[in-house]
């Protein structure tokens, strides 16, 4: 390792004064860069998923090209699913989808236990190679959340409603509740693995949890998320949890014992501590944003970062994950700025 280690983004996931605001972007591996496209052409996500040093190149990549503050290792959120008996298919333009969707009680209990040594080793073996050779800043490691892994498995694939998951956690509560503890036992174990392979900070991602009301939240999914934060945090390590359209949400995630609260770019950062969130923020440009001139791409993260930097505890992002149109050198000259302008003297 040439480099000495930044730890500068663990500093402010822990809400502590850092040197200047740490940046990490959601999906900044792969998708957008021509180096990875061009592995695309020879190999497809399941195959550089299940070969640990492409998936190390894949995860290393932005961290060379954008020099951001952490890396976030490349994979899906599908990855642990067959190992508990999902059969599932990533289908390009579709996304994932279920061949043997959940439909009853029956259907949950035949899920099975994921052990990640023997089930998903060569995610471990990609943390183990990034962490002990190649990366000078942090690796941050993820998993789906309960509801998000449930909507897709319910329904088969992507859904703009969860008509079914909906369906099914108000009308079948007993296998409702069974699959979100089989969920969790996942997450957790899968979680725990990829920090003991050396990830420095877990994110949760429960990209369609939004789609709930405040009270179906509560009553349906905040026990479970309460176990899973309640059981890794015994790993000492931040965690951090984030989820789209989810703003009605977050002063809930703020009750949880994590450490970091994502916010989409729906809602700012004042708004988000004057509602009550007094964790550590993350966000919140809105990736579209990244098509746009320079000129409106600065305005829009000085006014993200001036609020941001009103007190420690925030580090910037993308309200979501960035996508295949947005050029590198856009993220690269974002990354500069960033460092740049929140540079404490």
């Amino acid at each position: 390792m040439t480099n000495s280690f930044n730890d500068t983004i663990l500093k402010a996931f822990r809400g502590e004064q850092t040197d200047h605001v740490p940046v990490w972007y959601m999906r900044q591996a792969g998708r957008s860069q021509p180096e990875y496209n061009k592995l695309k052409e020879k190999y497809s996500l399941f195959e550089i998923t299940h070969q640990p040093e492409l998936c190390a190149y894949v995860t290393r990549l932005p961290v060379e090209n954008y020099n951001v503050d952490a890396a976030i290792l490349y994979k899906d959120i599908m990855s642990p699913l067959p190992a508990i008996g999902v059969d599932v298919e990533i289908k390009k333009g579709i996304g994932p989808v279920i061949h043997n969707p959940i439909r009853s009680l029956a259907d949950v209990e035949k899920l099975g236990e994921i052990d990640p040594q023997s089930d998903v080793p060569y995610v471990l073996d990609t943390i183990k190679l990034l962490t002990e050779e190649q990366l000078n800043v942090p690796l941050i490691g993820f998993s789906g959340a309960p509801f998000t892994l449930a909507s897709y498995m319910i329904e088969g694939g992507p859904s703009k409603n969860y008509h079914k998951t909906k369906a099914l956690m108000y009308t079948d509560p007993r296998a409702w509740f069974l699959l979100m503890d089989k969920l969790a036992d996942l997450v957790i174990r899968y979680a725990r693995a990829q920090i003991h392979s050396g990830a420095k900070a877990i994110q949760i991602f429960d990209s369609w949890v939004g789609a709930l009301s405040v009270r179906d939240y509560r009553q349906f999914i905040k026990p479970v998320m309460e176990r899973i934060f309640s059981e890794l945090r015994e790993e000492n390590v931040p965690l951090i949890m984030h989820g789209v359209g989810a703003a009605h949400l977050a002063k809930d995630w703020n009750d949880l014992p994590l450490d970091v609260v994502g916010l989409d770019w729906r809602t700012t950062i004042n708004e988000a501590r004057d509602m009550g969130i007094n964790k550590t923020v993350q966000g919140n440009l809105d990736p579209a944003l990244l098509l746009a001139d320079w000129e409106t791409i600065e305005e829009r993260t000085k006014a993200i970062l001036d609020q941001g930097m009103s007190q420690p505890g925030f580090v910037f992002n993308l309200g979501h994950g960035v996508f295949p149109d947005v050029k590198p050198e856009t993220l690269q000259r974002l990354t500069q700025f960033i460092h740049e302008y929140s540079k404490r003297s």
